[in-house]
């Protein structure tokens, strides 16, 4: 799987971008992407947001295609948008959703965190408190939109939304939890290379496999 690195990138245009990525990749001129970037200050819209998600937020919000509600994205944040094609994963989204946070558990471990995801909703919690968020779209069983993990403390994330239907106080961020301890180039090394292991179709297989076992 190819690897880009768009640094920090207006929403728009990344959305447009990835929109194009997934036509390729259908269309089967593109190898599978994985795209790693952050963003201005934005609110999107998955297909569950209510009116009652935005409560005061003034900046600019965007409709998604993607699952989950509102979530704000800042420059606090890495993100991930691995643009993959499902059919090599045996149509697999509820396996693809746990690989997305089984990698982000990995990168955690490796800075000495222990997290887990919630049965009740998608992302990823250390202790009582929410460090990263997830929300993805399919056509013709390639992927998009992706992952958003906390890294900077930010004053203006979450702020004026219910994030994902849920309070703006249970958000955490890496700098919380670890003060100075931290190096967010280090932990995007970290994530990147997580998510290029998770994403394999020989580990979805492996999971599958380990799924039927423990059954």
């Amino acid at each position: 799987m190819k690897v880009e690195d768009w640094g920090l990138i207006d929403y728009l245009t990344a959305q447009k971008r990835q929109h194009q990525y997934v036509e390729e990749v259908i269309q089967g001129v593109r190898e599978e992407t994985l795209v790693i970037c952050s963003h201005h200050p934005v609110v999107t819209l998955g297909k569950k947001a209510r009116p009652e998600d935005i409560m005061g937020w003034t900046g600019q919000i965007v409709e998604t295609k993607r699952g989950g509600q509102a979530t704000y994205h800042g420059p606090g944040q890495i993100i991930a948008y691995p643009v993959l094609n499902l059919e090599k994963r045996n149509k697999d989204i509820y396996l693809y959703l746990r690989q997305l946070e089984r990698s982000m558990e990995l990168a955690l471990e490796d800075v000495g965190l222990e997290s887990a995801g919630n049965p009740d909703s998608t992302g990823l919690w250390v202790g009582d408190k929410k460090i990263a968020s997830i929300g993805v779209a399919v056509k013709r069983w390639v992927t998009y939109h992706g992952l958003a993990i906390n890294i900077e403390k930010d004053p203006l994330a979450f702020t004026g939304i219910n994030p994902c239907g849920m309070s703006q106080s249970i958000m955490t961020s890496l700098e919380e939890l670890l003060g100075a301890g931290y190096d967010r180039d280090k932990f995007k090394e970290s994530l990147t290379f997580h998510l290029l292991d998770c994403m394999r179709p020989e580990a979805f297989v492996i999971c599958q496999e380990g799924a039927s076992i423990s059954q």
